[in-house]
Formats: C-alpha cells, structure tokens, sequence
C-alpha cells in the first residue's frame, strides 16, 4: 500500500458504510460453533465472489456470477457446521422478508438474496449433531441490527470462527480495513479455518504480519524455546483436518458485477500471503465482495489500488483474528490460540479498543 493508506475508525469492515455484523456463538455442552452475517445497506450491494479449495459448501454463489441476473445481494452469511451450518441462511432471509428487503419477484412477494459459506468444524465442541440451524442466522442478524453505529465488531472465538481451527492452532474472526488515497474505504472480515499453517515453523512469526498497518493488533518475535515447542507440538498433531477460511470484502466504490468477482479472485492473494499452503482439497476457501456504491466507479489506476488493498485487508484480517484468538479446551480436543502457543510473542492491541 501507498504511505497515504491507513485503516479506518474501527479497523474493521464495519468502516465500509452501510455495512453492519453480528455474530452467533455457541459453546459448551458440546457445541463449538456459530454464525456470522454481513448484513448490506437496505438497498443491498453489488455481489461478487470467488470460491477456491477442494471442498467447498456453498449457498446461492452461483446467483452472483455476472451473467446471472441478480444485480444487489442483501446480506452474506458465514457459518460453521460445513453442509448443515448453511440452513443459517434461512434465518437471515427470513428476517430480510420481514422486513421488506430483497427483490421484489411479484406483488407482495419479496425474495431476500443471501449467499453463504461454511467452514467445517463438526464435533469440534464434542458432539458432532451440535451445529448452527436456522436460529444462528436470525439471531446473528438481530445482533447487527443491533450493533452500535460505529462500533468495530467482536474477534476471535465468536460467530463462524468459534470452531475454527488454523493449522494446529485455534483459529477464529478477524478484520480490517483500509481508506486509499482518494478517500475509498476497503474493509475485510476473515473466518480463519485452514489446513494450511499461519506460522513460519523458522521464526514462528505469523506469515501475513509483514503487511500490517499502524493501528493493527502486532506480535514481537517468540522465543527460540516457543518456537521449538511448537515444532514439537505440530510434529505430534496426526494428520490433516478438514477446514476452509472464509471472507467478506466490502467498499464503497460502485463496482459493476465483473469488477466484484475481480476483488474477490485479488483477495484470495491476501490469504496466500497468510496460510501455506492455501486452498487445499481439504479447504473451500470462499471469498465474496460487497460494493454499496456511495462512491463513483474508480477509474483503470483507482481500481488497482482497491485490489491492492482488497487483498492486503484480507491478510491483515487473518492476522488480527489469529491474535485475537483465545485457547479453547472441548472433550474433542484443545486447540492454543497464538498468544498461548506462543507466550513470548507479547502482543500490542493497538487496535483493539478502536
């Protein structure tokens, strides 16, 4: 990014304007799950997106593909529970017909436009049957409705990263987001859920930390004795889980469908820039964008510039919702967050009270 860049108020995707998120969380008693929404502006948004990985579970992304008719999506929702978590969806749509918001097929007849992707973390918390329904999304919905205007929403082990695992780390939500030189405002939430390590197994610093912003949350360089503890740590972890890292781009800019599905495809540079190796079969790594259109259509050399940031806000909200992460402990297994694997890496907050 140019040295005119810096994150927003919130350094959040909530910085986009228009743009609300609310999470579900579920734990204890066998659950390890939840629900995330993005809900749009009521005119909704421009939708784009770009699905990655050998396992991908997946609600109406194929609406979104720009040959396809539908131009505003409502709202994206991000889940746990892989195929089951997707039935979320129903909870958010049916609070959007509610309330009037969704294309208008006939009459009275109002038809909400909510894509939705899942990440797999099924008897994460110790019962696999313990997965979001459609209540998560209704409930996760009322949340944004509710959220204070310009509070940064909740990280770490809430709504859709609450089962997620990274690697052999716990994993959960993270975001950022960025305003350009012209005034554009890019933001990104991440659901972090990957096969694939955050972690230099070297140095055990995160791979995505190098493209930090001032204001972001940072982690100083761990100890050689944490760093060897994890390499041991990693070495006893048998086999590869199932998994998939989750986004939602969103800006200001009037993007036409095309140019959406553009920001979403440069955004999946920001989580190889984050995880290695990346869009696994064992992964179905999804990222959608959202475009309110309360800014003009950025010209050849502006659009570079949002990609640019489009992907960078990508990395650094893998890495913040790493950060953010706490350890959790379920009778299916205990999973350290970042700070705990790795104690000696004192972490700056810089950015979390904003």
């Amino acid at each position: 990014m140019s040295g005119g860049v810096a994150p927003g108020p919130t350094n959040s995707l909530v910085d986009v304007a228009g743009i609300r998120v609310g999470h579900r969380t579920a734990t204890g008693d066998g659950w390890l799950t939840g629900a995330t929404v993005v809900l749009a502006p009521p005119s909704g948004a421009v939708g784009g997106v770009d699905v990655r990985g050998g396992g991908p579970g997946t609600h109406e992304t194929d609406l979104l593909d720009p040959r396809n008719m539908v131009e505003r999506v409502n709202a994206v929702v991000l889940c746990g529970g892989s195929a089951f978590g997707l039935a979320a969806a129903h909870g958010v749509a049916d609070r959007l017909a509610d309330a009037g918001s969704g294309v208008r097929v006939s009459g009275e007849i109002v038809v909400p436009i909510v894509p939705a992707a899942a990440i797999f973390d099924l008897g994460r918390g110790g019962s696999p049957t313990a997965r979001p329904g459609v209540s998560f999304g209704a409930d996760a919905h009322d949340a944004a409705m509710g959220a204070a205007a310009g509070t940064a929403p909740a990280r770490g082990n809430v709504g859709a990263g609450t089962g997620a695992v990274a690697g052999s780390l716990k994993g959960g939500v993270g975001t950022a987001s960025a305003v350009l030189d012209d005034g554009t405002t890019v933001g990104a939430l991440a659901v972090v859920n990957c096969a694939g390590s955050p972690v230099d197994p070297a140095t055990g610093r995160l791979y995505g930390q190098r493209h930090g912003l001032p204001g972001d949350r940072a982690a100083g360089t761990p100890s050689a004795g944490d760093v060897a503890a994890h390499r041991e740590s990693v070495s006893n972890t048998p086999g590869v889980s199932l998994n998939t890292t989750l986004g939602v781009v969103a800006t200001d800019a009037t993007l036409p469908k095309a140019r959406c599905a553009k920001v979403a495809g440069i955004a999946h540079d920001g989580l190889a820039r984050a995880i290695r190796p990346v869009h696994t079969m064992y992964d179905g790594d999804t990222v959608f964008t959202l475009a309110t259109g309360e800014r003009g259509e950025p010209d050849q050399f502006a659009l570079h510039a949002l990609l640019t940031a489009a992907a960078d806000c990508v990395t650094r909200a893998v890495v913040d919702g790493l950060l953010a992460t706490d350890s959790a402990r379920t009778p299916a297994g205990t999973w350290s967050g970042y700070r705990d694997a790795f104690p000696s890496a004192t972490v700056e907050d810089a950015g979390a009270d904003r």
